[in-house]
């Protein structure tokens, strides 16, 4: 079954309460589902405490959910002191806002982002290079294939580095809103739309988030 490990509720820019959108990820079909709300240092300590205590409650219902984090719009020079505040400040899923298509995101923060082993996730990274996908493979960093409209034209390309270098890749819904949740099936079209195998994008949607949540959650 599914885990999406890059949503965001009230706590940032989403419209859902955060127990509300463990509630509708539960009743899709979802196993596991991360709380990454944008965040910096202005906002970090209220969103991981917050978000923890409704990340309890849905447990109840048998879906796992994990308390995260989505760094954004951080000075790329700054991004490792911040991702070393989220994990002091006990997130478990760190997700970092790459350099989109359709957002000023400074550059240098896909680099940043990949040469840091605390890293879980960068997200839907545009134009990421070889030279940083190797970096992201040989640090632990999954590259997001992301089924976002604003930011899943450049998919193709982050898969087809990520094949090319054996980085490993996990698909992600980055949910504002109800209607953005996604499930297995349409997960795994994604994957295979961006230029995924059958068998590979089985592995980005299946295999390779628990990979990350037992490596936080072990």
């Amino acid at each position: 079954m599914r885990a999406d490990l890059h949503t965001h509720t009230i706590l940032s820019d989403g419209e859902l309460l955060p127990i509300e959108l463990a509630r509708r990820a539960f009743v899709k079909g979802h196993k596991a589902l991360a709380f990454t709300d944008h965040a910096s240092l202005s906002t970090m300590d209220r969103i991981i405490d917050e978000a923890r205590k409704d990340a309890e409650l849905a447990e109840v219902w048998g879906i796992q959910v994990l308390t995260g984090v989505e760094i954004t719009h951080v000075p790329a020079s700054k991004i490792d002191m911040v991702v070393a505040r989220a994990r002091k400040l006990g997130a478990e899923i760190v997700v970092i806002h790459g350099e989109t298509i359709s957002e000023p995101v400074e550059k240098g923060t896909n680099l940043a982002s990949v040469s840091n082993p605390e890293v879980d996730i960068l997200a839907h990274p545009g134009f990421i290079t070889e030279e940083e996908v190797e970096l992201a493979k040989r640090n632990g960093v999954y590259l997001e294939i992301t089924s976002r409209a604003s930011h899943c034209k450049t998919n193709g390309h982050v898969a087809a580095l990520a094949k090319k270098v054996g980085a490993k890749m996990v698909v992600n819904s980055d949910t504002h809103a109800p209607g953005d949740l996604i499930d297995t099936a349409t997960a795994l079209t994604i994957a295979q739309a961006a230029g995924l195998t059958k068998s590979e994008a089985e592995t980005a949607v299946l295999v390779n988030p628990y990979d990350i949540i037992k490596r936080r959650r072990a």
